[in-house]
Order: structure tokens, then sequence, then C-alpha cells
């Protein structure tokens, strides 16, 4: 009695192959959208700029440290490029709200006037100083560094030339004697401890790699919360981590700023301390860092 007024959608068999055609072609698209997006975040040329800061806080010198190590980091991950920038500590520089003080003030002045300051203040000084960007920050409270040092199980050294009582070769140490080398003051001067600074911290990264050390790694990172403090954001983790992987194969490039990249002179008060020639840094930075 009533027609179907609705006319039947029949697919024939063209119409069948075309959808999925258009489908499939929808499918490799977003395959290839999220590979782009994939490696855009691991290779992209955005470089980051850490500051590394290793305070001398422990419970025999009080909660109040200086920065006695000063490194700035810079990763490239498209290069691949992992750079480290010893500064030292008796370096003479303006500190923003301070005046003219060593560098390794920064951090403390800022935590006596109000506590967790400290490390945004030592990035505004490295930034107003060096002309650099510095984007985050990691402080090692240096007594950890014996925690995590035995967290791995101990860390190896290659020394090129004798170090801090350590001869020339390949040294085993456990946290004490790592801690002990970065402290050493039988080295003679803040430029031998920064080399000395760098032989440990390399060597944690190195250790960090081998996969005989992986079994060690939640004890290393149980380790952490009471050794590090940083605001490197958690998405920004696994980029580093691939980059430092990577430095497996192409190394880490560690330079210190040189006794002839300064001049020491004598302040006021009697403090021996020195001067920055920009004109011998600067074209280091430009290698490092691409100002």
């Amino acid at each position: 009695m009533f027609e179907d007024t609705q006319p039947t959608r029949r697919f024939d068999r063209a119409q069948m192959v075309h959808v999925q055609k258009r489908s499939k072609r929808k499918g490799w698209s977003l395959g290839l959208l999220l590979a782009l997006i994939v490696l855009s975040y691991f290779f992209a040329p955005f470089r980051t700029n850490i500051l590394l800061l290793g305070t001398d806080d422990s419970p025999q010198r009080g909660t109040l440290g200086r920065t006695d190590t000063i490194i700035l980091a810079t990763i490239l991950p498209f290069k691949p490029y992992i750079g480290i920038l010893s500064i030292p500590r008796d370096l003479w520089v303006p500190i923003p709200g301070i005046g003219e003080q060593r560098i390794n003030t920064a951090y403390f002045f800022a935590e006596a006037n109000q506590r967790g300051t400290g490390a945004q203040s030592s990035m505004q000084t490295v930034r107003q100083n060096f002309g650099l960007p510095v984007h985050y920050f990691a402080v090692v409270h240096m007594g950890g560094v014996v925690t995590v040092v035995d967290a791995l199980g101990g860390v190896d050294l290659q020394l090129d030339a004798a170090l801090g009582g350590l001869p020339a070769g390949k040294h085993h140490l456990n946290g004490e004697q790592a801690l002990a080398l970065i402290r050493d003051r039988s080295i003679g001067d803040d430029f031998g401890r920064m080399q000395g600074g760098q032989a440990v911290l390399q060597a944690i990264l190195g250790r960090l790699l081998l996969p005989s050390s992986w079994p060690r790694l939640p004890s290393f990172l149980r380790s952490l919360p009471d050794v590090l403090e940083t605001d490197i954001p958690l998405w920004q983790l696994p980029r580093l981590l691939f980059a430092l992987l990577r430095s497996v194969l192409f190394g880490i490039d560690g330079r210190t700023i040189t006794p002839e990249m300064v001049t020491p002179f004598q302040t006021d008060g009697g403090a021996q301390v020195l001067a920055p020639n920009w004109d011998s840094i600067n074209p280091m930075l430009k290698e490092m860092f691409g100002r």
C-alpha cells in the first residue's frame, strides 16, 4: 500500500574499494604525522642549556652553601652534541641585586635572603654575564654524590694525567673517593678541581649508560630526591636521555675556562679572585653554545 520513498543506499564493488583506499590513505597520513611528531621531539634542532650546580652544604658546613661546582651544559640532539663548560667559582662578576662578587656567591646570597631562590639567581647571573640563554637548572648537594655513586656500585675514571692524588690510568672509585676527588684541595687551584668535577660527572654518566649498571637504576633513582633539585620538566627527560645515550657514540665535549682566559687580582677587601677576559672566553662560547 505504501511505497518506501527513502532510496536504498547500495555500494557497488568499485565504491567499496574506493572507501577502503581512502581509509588506508588516512591511516598512512596519521602514521606519517605521528612519525614526524616523534622525530621532531627527539631530533628537532632545539638547543637546551642546563646549569649544573654543586653546593658545598653538609651537616658539618651547614645547610646554606655556595656553588663550588658550576657547569653549564648544552644539548643539541639533532647534531648530536653535548657540551659541558666548567666555570671557576672565583670568577669576579656582577651579580644582579648584589654587585660584583664571586660567581659562586650568587646562590648563597639568594638562599640567605629567601630559601629556594638560589638556583634562579645563579641562572640569572650566568645569563647576564655570559650572554647565553639558560633554560633549566639542576642543583646537586655535593654530600649526596656519595649516595649516588654508591648506588651505581662506584664509577670508573680514566685519567690521562695525575689528578688529586690519583696517578694517570684507570681507577674505580666509591662514593667517598669520588667526593674527595671533587673537593681535593691538594690539586692546587680551582682549575684542577674543575677537571676533577668533570671527570666524576662524566664517569657517573658513563656508568648510567652501561647495561651492566641498569639493574642498579632503581636504587639510583631512589637516591636522587635527597640529592637533586631541578626544574627540568618531565616531558623533556626522554629527549635529553636519548641525546645522552647517543653520546656513547659521539662523546661529550668537556671544556673549562682556563687560566689564560682570566686575570687574577686582589679585591679591595683582600680576596683573591679572577677577572674574566671575555675576548678569550667568547670564541669558546660561540663554538659550544652557538652564540
